[in-house]
């Protein structure tokens, strides 16, 4: 019973952190519901930018690739390798999933830093990268999750659940407490991480002459990087770990 009630909370707690708000926001009003518009903005421009690029790299393909239809397919075959390492060998039907969190998270966050969302003016709130707001991180942290019990239910059946009482049944609460504290790993992770990066640069850039801040948004670009390999990475982990057994 306390298993139950502590997996119910943390659901509640995933929930409202869904409504968690830092500074002011602008939202649009549609039908009955109250929709988060700097995130749905910044969101549409991220996946515009990636839908382009795509119809870029498929337009018109060369038996000798150019340069851009090189970087294309290196970021593919990135996306694979990660995909395989951390799946197997059944990580095909999982590729395009990755790779679209992989590619969503990594414009996203340098979208943060390289386009200029202040001259953009709000009537309240100021637009900024989609991962810097903790709905976003949320909903691809959830997601996951359900990507991760898709794929064990898929391949195992109701037997997927057995992995709970794995090695000792002793452990069934806190292998329980594992899976819904992965979605709150995932998404504070690349949530605190994105929005102290563009908090440390707004308080240099508003401190000292706009050059001295340039190292630190450079480090910013790499970090954020890295933050969308680890996210992809992890779901990748979790998609494999759910489909071979526990570890």
């Amino acid at each position: 019973m306390n298993v139950l009630l502590c997996s119910i909370n943390t659901l509640k707690g995933l929930y409202d952190i869904s409504g968690v708000e830092v500074g002011q926001h602008f939202y649009w009003q549609i039908g009955g519901f109250q929709v988060h518009a700097q995130v749905l903005i910044t969101s549409w421009v991220v996946i515009a930018i990636l839908l382009g690029s795509a119809i870029i790299a498929v337009r018109n393909p060369q038996t000798i690739p150019s340069d851009s239809q090189n970087f294309f397919e290196y970021v593919l075959e990135f996306i694979r390798d990660v995909s395989k390492t951390q799946i197997g060998e059944e990580y095909g039907p999982w590729v395009s999933f990755i790779g679209t969190l992989f590619l969503f998270i990594f414009v996203s966050n340098w979208s943060g830093a390289l386009l200029p969302w202040k001259i953009i003016q709000l009537p309240h709130g100021e637009l900024a990268a989609p991962t810097n707001d903790i709905n976003t991180t949320v909903a691809l942290a959830l997601l996951t999750s359900v990507a991760y019990f898709y794929a064990g239910l898929t391949k195992k059946g109701l037997g997927y659940f057995g992995k709970y009482i794995q090695p000792t049944p002793i452990l069934l609460p806190i292998n329980i407490l594992e899976d819904f504290t992965k979605p709150l790993s995932l998404s504070f992770r690349l949530f605190g991480n994105i929005l102290a990066d563009e908090l440390v640069v707004v308080v240099l850039v508003s401190l000292v002459p706009s050059v001295v801040p340039i190292p630190v948004m450079l480090l910013g670009l790499f970090t954020s990087g890295i933050q969308a390999l680890i996210f992809a990475t992890l779901a990748a982990a979790y998609i494999g770990e759910s489909m071979e057994g526990h570890h």
